[in-house]
């Protein structure tokens, strides 16, 4: 792994170690807001109070993705399911609701503290048939062909190998199997500047891929019926309160740099299919 690599993943552990810390102290982009939304967060608007209302509080706490990918898989009783960076375990407990006691749900996460919250989470809630298991989105610690679903929320993004957490999400799944996400993405690629702020990585930002990127990556490691639909474009206002969180001193125009990302970053539901 490159330093730079390293670094990244570094960034992101402590960044979510620290909101999983303020869930559990609290009833994460911190309170389970978004950088990008601060007064709600911008993908927590797309799970209903009927799927919250029997949900730990903390669980709903740490969520900070970007969408409700357990609605886009269209998961079914029986499924098998794994979710990528599960977080404090919002996305999991859902799935493992739908697929019922037929089904399976693993939740992979890197960082220990999400790690420790999602199982406290999964206890109270009384889950069975879930497993949370510690590893990397680039070396996922499950056989081939294991499981029908691969979701996540938020996260892929913020990987520096993209290819290769793809390539490990197709090898996991069966054949005919799903993958069905919501991640950041752009409309078009954003200035050297942007991509350089560190902490632009932990907001889901400066790691994000163009629609025709992502897309490519996806066909290039072997799946089909791929689909990316932008679901929330984010305006300079939003991007401003995302931009207020960040070391901007190394930035010699703020404003410019603001007025040249308005409407590049964007929410998306990411459908594809293992052939």
């Amino acid at each position: 792994m490159t330093n730079e690599a390293e670094l990244i993943h570094s960034q992101v552990r402590d960044y979510y170690g620290a909101a999983a810390r303020e869930a559990s102290g609290s009833c994460g982009c911190g309170s389970g807001k978004s950088v990008l939304d601060p007064d709600g967060g911008f993908g927590q608007g797309q799970y209903h109070d009927q799927q919250l209302a029997d949900l730990p509080a903390t669980a709903a706490a740490a969520s900070m993705g970007c969408g409700n990918p357990t609605m886009l898989a269209n998961l079914e009783p029986g499924d098998r399911v794994l979710d990528l960076g599960s977080g404090g375990g919002i996305d999991v407990l859902l799935s493992a609701k739908r697929v019922g006691p037929t089904g399976f749900v693993y939740g992979l996460d890197m960082t220990p503290d999400m790690i420790e919250l999602a199982r406290r989470n999964i206890a109270e809630a009384g889950a069975r048939n879930t497993e949370i298991l510690h590893g990397m989105l680039e070396d996922i610690p499950l056989g081939d062909g294991a499981v029908d679903v691969v979701i996540s929320n938020c996260v892929i993004n913020l990987t520096p190998d993209k290819r290769a957490a793809l390539a490990e999400a197709f090898r996991v799944l069966r054949p005919g199997g799903r993958f069905a996400v919501s991640d950041v993405v752009l409309s078009r690629p954003l200035p050297p500047v942007a991509q350089g702020l560190m902490g632009a990585w932990a907001g889901c930002v400066a790691g994000a891929l163009t629609v025709d990127d992502y897309a490519t990556l996806l066909a290039d490691v072997g799946f089909a019926d791929i689909e990316i639909v932008p679901t929330v474009v984010h305006d300079r206002a939003a991007l401003a309160a995302f931009a207020a969180g960040l070391d901007m001193s190394g930035v010699t125009d703020p404003e410019a740099l603001l007025d040249e990302v308005d409407g590049v970053v964007m929410n998306a539901f990411v459908r594809a299919r293992r052939p």
